[in-house]
Protein backbone atom coordinates (compact mmCIF):
# COMPACT_ATOMS: atom_id res chain seq x y z
CA UNK A 1 0.00 0.00 0.00
CA UNK A 2 1.25 3.33 -0.92
CA UNK A 3 2.66 6.04 1.98
CA UNK A 4 1.39 9.89 1.41
CA UNK A 5 3.41 12.27 2.67
CA UNK A 6 3.10 15.34 2.75
CA UNK A 7 5.25 17.34 0.42
CA UNK A 8 6.16 21.05 1.49
CA UNK A 9 7.85 24.21 -0.73
CA UNK A 10 10.39 26.94 0.61
CA UNK A 11 12.97 29.57 -0.53
CA UNK A 12 15.48 28.25 2.04
CA UNK A 13 13.66 28.13 4.83
CA UNK A 14 12.79 24.53 5.01
CA UNK A 15 15.04 22.91 7.68
CA UNK A 16 14.55 26.11 9.60
CA UNK A 17 10.85 25.36 9.48
CA UNK A 18 11.18 21.61 10.01
CA UNK A 19 13.22 22.78 13.27
CA UNK A 20 10.17 25.49 14.58
CA UNK A 21 7.76 22.76 13.57
CA UNK A 22 9.26 19.81 15.48
CA UNK A 23 9.92 21.99 18.27
CA UNK A 24 5.73 22.91 18.63
CA UNK A 25 4.23 19.32 18.87
CA UNK A 26 5.92 17.42 21.54
CA UNK A 27 5.22 13.90 19.12
CA UNK A 28 7.86 15.25 16.61
CA UNK A 29 11.43 15.11 15.31
CA UNK A 30 13.62 15.49 12.09
CA UNK A 31 14.16 12.47 10.55
CA UNK A 32 16.38 13.46 7.93
CA UNK A 33 18.25 16.45 6.48
CA UNK A 34 20.13 15.88 2.68
CA UNK A 35 21.75 18.97 1.20
CA UNK A 36 22.53 19.32 -2.37
CA UNK A 37 25.58 22.04 -3.36
CA UNK A 38 24.95 23.53 -6.27
CA UNK A 39 21.71 21.74 -7.31
CA UNK A 40 18.94 24.50 -7.74
CA UNK A 41 18.44 26.80 -10.77
CA UNK A 42 21.22 29.51 -9.67
CA UNK A 43 24.21 27.08 -8.22
CA UNK A 44 22.00 27.90 -4.92
CA UNK A 45 22.45 24.51 -1.97
CA UNK A 46 18.89 22.74 -1.84
CA UNK A 47 17.99 20.99 1.37
CA UNK A 48 15.71 18.12 1.80
CA UNK A 49 14.16 18.09 4.74
CA UNK A 50 12.21 14.83 6.59
CA UNK A 51 10.28 15.43 10.08
CA UNK A 52 7.41 13.86 11.67
CA UNK A 53 4.49 15.75 13.55
CA UNK A 54 1.90 13.27 15.29
CA UNK A 55 2.55 10.08 13.21
CA UNK A 56 2.88 11.93 9.47
CA UNK A 57 5.66 12.64 7.64
CA UNK A 58 6.48 15.48 5.72
CA UNK A 59 8.96 16.61 3.34
CA UNK A 60 10.04 20.54 3.61
CA UNK A 61 12.41 21.30 0.45
CA UNK A 62 14.30 24.46 -0.52
CA UNK A 63 12.38 24.96 -4.09
CA UNK A 64 13.03 28.26 -4.34
CA UNK A 65 10.77 31.45 -4.58
CA UNK A 66 8.63 30.22 -7.54
CA UNK A 67 6.02 29.01 -5.07
CA UNK A 68 4.15 30.17 -1.86
CA UNK A 69 1.86 28.95 0.33
CA UNK A 70 -1.94 29.92 -0.03
CA UNK A 71 -4.89 29.56 2.35
CA UNK A 72 -6.11 26.29 0.05
CA UNK A 73 -3.45 24.16 1.84
CA UNK A 74 -3.33 24.41 5.67
CA UNK A 75 -2.70 22.32 8.74
CA UNK A 76 -5.51 21.48 11.13
CA UNK A 77 -4.58 21.23 14.62
CA UNK A 78 -8.10 19.98 16.76
CA UNK A 79 -7.57 21.12 20.13
CA UNK A 80 -9.24 19.08 23.48
CA UNK A 81 -8.73 22.42 25.95
CA UNK A 82 -8.53 26.33 25.78
CA UNK A 83 -5.40 26.05 27.34
CA UNK A 84 -4.44 23.89 24.31
CA UNK A 85 -5.73 26.39 22.05
CA UNK A 86 -3.54 28.53 23.57
CA UNK A 87 -0.18 26.85 23.53
CA UNK A 88 -0.77 26.15 19.76
CA UNK A 89 -2.17 29.40 18.79
CA UNK A 90 1.16 31.44 20.55
CA UNK A 91 3.70 28.86 19.69
CA UNK A 92 2.90 28.93 15.74
CA UNK A 93 2.89 32.63 16.10
CA UNK A 94 6.53 32.92 17.10
CA UNK A 95 8.16 35.05 14.83
CA UNK A 96 6.36 37.26 12.93
CA UNK A 97 2.98 34.75 12.34
CA UNK A 98 -0.11 36.23 10.84
CA UNK A 99 -3.27 36.24 12.93
CA UNK A 100 -6.80 35.66 10.60
CA UNK A 101 -9.82 35.10 11.64
CA UNK A 102 -12.01 32.02 12.91
CA UNK A 103 -9.33 30.00 14.53
CA UNK A 104 -6.68 30.51 11.32
CA UNK A 105 -2.92 31.68 11.15
CA UNK A 106 -0.13 31.66 9.09
CA UNK A 107 3.03 30.91 10.69
CA UNK A 108 5.74 33.06 9.78
CA UNK A 109 7.14 30.73 6.57
CA UNK A 110 3.40 31.44 5.17
CA UNK A 111 1.93 28.38 6.17
CA UNK A 112 -1.33 28.33 7.06
CA UNK A 113 -3.33 26.51 10.30
CA UNK A 114 -6.09 26.16 11.96
CA UNK A 115 -6.02 25.85 15.64
CA UNK A 116 -9.38 24.84 16.88
CA UNK A 117 -11.15 23.26 19.83
CA UNK A 118 -13.01 20.30 19.54
CA UNK A 119 -15.74 21.76 21.48
CA UNK A 120 -16.81 23.80 18.13
CA UNK A 121 -17.89 21.30 16.22
CA UNK A 122 -19.85 19.53 18.97
CA UNK A 123 -21.87 23.11 19.73
CA UNK A 124 -22.02 23.71 16.06
CA UNK A 125 -23.81 20.09 15.63
CA UNK A 126 -26.10 21.17 18.69
CA UNK A 127 -30.02 19.65 17.63
CA UNK A 128 -30.92 22.70 18.65
CA UNK A 129 -30.03 25.37 15.40
CA UNK A 130 -30.08 28.90 17.26
CA UNK A 131 -27.74 27.57 19.81
CA UNK A 132 -25.89 26.67 17.16
CA UNK A 133 -26.34 29.87 15.10
CA UNK A 134 -25.38 32.02 17.82
CA UNK A 135 -21.81 29.67 18.60
CA UNK A 136 -21.62 29.77 14.35
CA UNK A 137 -21.81 34.02 14.46
CA UNK A 138 -19.84 34.07 17.84
CA UNK A 139 -17.14 32.41 16.56
CA UNK A 140 -16.88 34.38 13.14
CA UNK A 141 -16.15 37.62 15.27
CA UNK A 142 -13.54 35.48 16.45
CA UNK A 143 -9.76 35.34 15.28
CA UNK A 144 -7.83 32.60 17.89
CA UNK A 145 -10.89 30.83 18.72
CA UNK A 146 -11.98 31.12 22.63
CA UNK A 147 -13.78 28.50 24.00
CA UNK A 148 -15.35 30.02 27.11
CA UNK A 149 -16.54 32.52 24.29
CA UNK A 150 -18.27 29.60 22.38
CA UNK A 151 -19.96 28.23 25.38
CA UNK A 152 -21.47 31.82 26.56
CA UNK A 153 -22.83 31.40 23.04
CA UNK A 154 -24.21 28.78 23.22
CA UNK A 155 -25.40 29.25 26.73
CA UNK A 156 -27.18 32.82 26.07
CA UNK A 157 -30.87 33.12 25.84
Amino acid sequence: MPKIKTHLWYDQQAEEAANFYTSVFDDARVTDVITYDNAGPDGQTVKIVTFEMLGHEYIALDGGPEFKFNESFSLYVECDSAEEVDHYWNKLMEGGGEESYCGWLKDRFGMSWQVVPRVLDELLQDPDPAKADRVMQAMLKMRKIEVQDLLDAANAA
